[in-house]
């Protein structure tokens, strides 16, 4: 009993050492991954603030442009009017955005709180149907919007924008409706609101989390598409900025400095939306994920 019991007392400066060294490792593993997630973006942005001689210069890699100039920016703006599509993806994605908060509120709430036939089936098909990759249905999907006149219009890549967001959000946001207590509407019942009240008054405040993680998804899901611009429109006014970025990668050359320069703009809205909605987000997340 001696003997096991020296075998299995650790030293207190021992323990202390093994941890030091499972905190070090642990703060070397997210250095690692900030530089990984950090360095294309570094390069991204040196890049759109060189010259086009510099950029070209491949017997000279340099880590900091030797002159600084912000007329790639201003190219874009002027000569390729990349402020007419980024008008164009902001549009497409807030409305989406909001559009199915709004619907997937209603039909998350609807599979949450009711029961009724082919419940069951329903949920089924939506989950089978995010296993289905969206390509494979590109050719129907022309040929049925052909025939009713929706390509090439604002409102077919409304149309296309939203159903496809919202099978998986309402999945989602039944997750989150699943986690609110039914007695908390039937308190509201008692104190005389009826059921569009207690939505209203008492879900929705609680429901924003998960609204906030559903707005997120939709917006960048749709800010970062590009097939569906690329296969349903072929007018330029109607394109995203993701469709003009591609346009700058011609056969024989690339504009590289323009590309990186939209890149970096391209980066701004998403970032601006997790810094506002970011803890509403994490909080959603880790709501949706235990059902009580």
């Amino acid at each position: 009993m001696t003997n096991a019991g020296k075998s299995a007392y650790v030293p207190h400066y021992h323990r202390r050492f093994r941890w030091k060294w499972g905190e070090f490792g642990r703060v070397c593993a997210l250095v690692f991954y900030v530089l990984v997630v950090i360095a294309p973006i570094y390069w991204m942005f040196i890049t759109s603030v060189k010259n086009y001689g510099e950029i070209a210069n491949v017997n000279k890699i340099t880590y900091w442009p030797e002159v600084f100039t912000w007329a790639n920016y201003g190219e874009l703006f002027d000569a390729i009017s990349f402020a007419s599509y980024l008008k164009n993806s902001l549009m497409y994605a807030l409305v989406t955005a909001f559009s199915v908060v709004i619907i997937t509120m209603l039909s998350g709430y609807g599979m949450s709180r009711y029961n009724f036939k082919f419940k069951g089936v329903m949920m089924g098909i939506w989950m089978v149907a995010q296993m289905i990759p969206g390509i494979l249905c590109t050719i129907p999907m022309y040929v049925i919007y052909s025939n009713l006149g929706l390509i090439n219009t604002r409102t077919g890549l409304f149309f296309m924008f939203i159903t496809g967001q919202i099978p998986f959000c309402t999945i989602t946001m039944r997750a989150f409706f699943d986690r609110i207590p039914v007695s908390l509407e039937e308190a509201a019942f008692v104190d005389g609101c009826n059921r569009v009240q207690a939505i209203f008054k008492i879900v929705l405040p609680v429901l924003l989390p998960g609204m906030s993680a559903v707005f997120v998804f939709a917006f960048t899901a749709v800010w970062n598409d590009l097939m569906t611009c690329v296969i349903y429109t072929s007018k330029s006014r109607l394109w995203t900025i993701n469709v003009v970025l591609k346009s700058m990668i011609g056969r024989v050359s690339v504009e590289w400095g323009l590309l990186m320069a939209g890149g970096i703009i391209a980066l701004l809205p998403t970032i601006v939306v997790f810094a506002f909605v970011q803890r509403y987000v994490v909080d959603g997340l880790t709501a949706g994920a235990v059902k009580e």
